[in-house]
């Protein structure tokens, strides 16, 4: 596996696309995005997203789910149920399948990928430094081979919600000259 550097690149990404797509998500103007992108299925990790979420709530965000849910219907109304019961649905978007991840990357403040089971690659991660977002995954799988602690993005214990928050919290706090400088190692790493 690897990523294609002529579609991952910011540079690639006409300002049209990703206005069309925020406005297809509904996205409110000023608020930072924490995006986690990875088909609807359990060990992607999305109720520790979620419960994250949850812990953030004095940190203005907006947490968007990418992924269609690939006939496991039963397993979308899990979240949907979740997000209610945390109280997050004004605070949450799923957004299903998106056929232009570039730009979906580009809208987002930082990428989360937070499987509970170590991923072989973990293509979410690369493709998002790619494009110069901050990355915060499980630390497993490929994920320590392909983000570099506090450099490319953050690396968290597997399904810590507490630790995914922190990152979150520490990520959304970056200065502008901080997530330019993280946004450069990405794209160079």
């Amino acid at each position: 596996r690897g990523v294609d550097l002529d579609i991952f690149s910011p540079q690639a990404v006409p300002v049209a696309r990703i206005l069309a797509l925020a406005q297809r998500w509904r996205l409110p103007d000023g608020v930072p995005v924490v995006m986690l992108p990875g088909r609807l299925t359990r060990w992607k990790g999305h109720a520790v997203f979620l419960d994250a979420l949850a812990r953030l709530g004095d940190v203005e965000c907006m947490g968007v789910i990418v992924g269609g849910d690939q006939g496991r219907t039963s397993y979308r109304e899990e979240i949907e149920e979740r997000i209610a019961a945390l109280n997050l649905a004004t605070k949450v978007r799923i957004v299903g399948d998106v056929n232009d991840m570039p730009a979906a990357f580009l809208l987002s403040d930082v990428v989360v990928s937070a499987s509970t089971d170590p991923e072989a690659f973990g293509r979410i991660a690369v493709e998002a430094q790619a494009m110069g977002r901050p990355v915060i995954a499980s630390n497993h799988g490929a994920a320590p081979e392909t983000v570099i602690e506090s450099v490319t993005g953050w690396l968290v214990p597997p399904a810590d919600p507490a630790a995914l928050a922190g990152a979150i919290r520490k990520a959304l706090g970056l200065t502008e000259e901080q997530r330019h400088a993280m946004a450069y190692a990405a794209e160079t790493h």
